[in-house]
C-alpha cells in the first residue's frame, strides 16, 4: 500500500502536466492556423480542470500503475474543427503533431530536472527531484510514442491522414470510429506494448543521453 502512495506522489505531477500541456498544444496550434473552437471553449489553458477526464486521466492511469506495464490513460480530446483551419489538410499535420511535440519537450525538461537533482548534495530534494523526473520522462515519453501511432483518431493518424494522397487519406480516415477499440484490443492483447516498447526505450535512452545520465 505504501508503494502505491509513493507511486502516486511521484507521478502524480508529472501525469498532470504531460496531459494537461498536450492537450493545450493541439489548440494553441489549431488557433494559430484559423481554428478558434478550443480556444471558444477555453481548452487553450494550462487549467489540468479544464483537460482532465476522471476515468482516462486518474482511474485508468492508477489501475495500470498498479498492475504495472505501459502506463496507459487519455485526457479530454481538444476540439479541433479542420474545416475551420486555413489549409486543412496541411495544418492538419501541425495541429497533431504539436501534442507529442509538447510532450518530447517536457521529456528532456524533466531530464534536466534529473540533472539538476544528481548535481545536487542527496538531501530529501535531490531524490524526489530525481524519481519525479524519471517518472516524467516515462509518461511523456509514453504519451508522445503512442500517440504518433497511425491510428486515426491518435495524432499519429491524423499525421498520416495530412501526408497521404486526398483518396487514400478519405478512405483511411474511415477507421476513426473504430480506432479506439483497436487500441484497447492492441493493449489487452500485448500487442500494442511489443510494438511501441522498443521506441519508448530508445527514447528514453536518448533523453538520459542528451543529459549524461543513465537510467
Amino acid at each position: 500500500m505504501d508503494s502505491i502512495i509513493q507511486s502516486i506522489a511521484i507521478y502524480a505531477l508529472p501525469v498532470i502536466f504531460a496531459i494537461t500541456l498536450h492537450e493545450a498544444a493541439h489548440g494553441y496550434v489549431a488557433k494559430h492556423f484559423g481554428d478558434l473552437t478550443a480556444y471558444s471553449q477555453g481548452r487553450v489553458s494550462l487549467n489540468p480542470l479544464r483537460h482532465i477526464d476522471p476515468i482516462g486521466t486518474i482511474l485508468l492511469p492508477l489501475v495500470t500503475l498498479w498492475l504495472g506495464g505501459i502506463l496507459f490513460g487519455w485526457a479530454k480530446p481538444v476540439p479541433v474543427n479542420f474545416a475551420a483551419l486555413r489549409r486543412p489538410k496541411q495544418d492538419m499535420l501541425w495541429v497533431a503533431l504539436a501534442g507529442p511535440g509538447a510532450n518530447l519537450f517536457m521529456a528532456l525538461l524533466w531530464g534536466f530536472m534529473i540533472k539538476i537533482g544528481l548535481d545536487l548534495p542527496e538531501s530529501e530534494l535531490s531524490t524526489p527531484l530525481i524519481l519525479m523526473g524519471e517518472a516524467g520522462i516515462k509518461i511523456n515519453v509514453v504519451l508522445m510514442v503512442l500517440n504518433l501511432l497511425p491510428l486515426p483518431p491518435l495524432d499519429g493518424g491524423r499525421v498520416a491522414v495530412s501526408l497521404l494522397p486526398p483518396h487514400l487519406a478519405q478512405h483511411f480516415a474511415k477507421i476513426e470510429p473504430y480506432g479506439f477499440m483497436i487500441l484497447v484490443l492492441l493493449l489487452m492483447t500485448g500487442i500494442l506494448g511489443a510494438m511501441i516498447g522498443p521506441f519508448i526505450a530508445i527514447t528514453i535512452q536518448l533523453v538520459a543521453w542528451v543529459f549524461g545520465f543513465e537510467v
